[in-house]
């Protein structure tokens, strides 16, 4: 290696090709972009936090710890998923029309954000606007799912958290609630994917 320093330090041509190389790897190196893969099978530079060292929360209900959802441990893998898939977006901020161009997105609206966490569990093929919502699925409160829509707002009841981008005390966005009532006007029809 030594010899090739100083080599390189002799011959200009030789000396700036070392630099280049040198530069290219590097770049490359710090570069590398963290993956994460999104339900849509769309892979994201964002990267992700890590997970809690907690997988489950007890039976029955799903706990919040640190902003992110923990589902519980008798949830069916379906809502698990969309849980999974909730927690991603659970950062982002509230953009109008977001996530109904594409399922990984700057922001998320209401019923882009609902979407998303329902495509994470493989119930709906497509982004939905919120009146679409409203007569999705079927009729009434589901057992660990509820969307709650009209025309103008959408939110979700999963595994006993509400999934809802109106109520947040530090911004707007798509982010988990202990309470289940909804911030934004009513009336809402409640409707659920069969079997949940």
């Amino acid at each position: 290696m030594t010899n090739a320093l100083w080599a390189a330090r002799k011959t200009p041509a030789l000396c700036t090709l070392v630099a280049v190389l040198a530069t290219v790897a590097i770049a490359t190196v710090l570069a590398a972009p963290a993956t994460a893969e999104t339900p849509g099978g769309v892979s994201s530079t964002t990267p992700e936090a890590p997970p809690t060292t907690e997988t489950t929360a007890p039976p029955g209900k799903a706990i919040i710890v640190g902003g992110r959802a923990i589902p519980p441990a008798d949830a069916p893998p379906a809502v698990k998923k969309v849980i999974a898939a909730a927690n991603k977006i659970r950062t982002k901020p509230y953009i109008y029309g977001g996530g109904h161009g594409r399922w990984w997105d700057a922001g998320y609206d209401c019923s882009g954000a609902v979407s998303f966490a329902l495509h994470g569990g493989e119930l709906i093929t497509t982004p939905m606007p919120s009146g679409s919502l409203a007569g999705w699925g079927s009729a009434g409160k589901g057992r660990w799912i509820t969307v709650y829509a009209n025309g103008g707002h959408a939110y979700a009841v999963i595994a006993g958290l509400r999934w809802d981008t109106a109520g947040n005390t530090s911004g707007t966005g798509p982010r988990w609630h202990k309470s289940l009532r909804a911030q934004a006007g009513g009336p809402f029809t409640a409707r659920h994917p069969d079997g949940y």
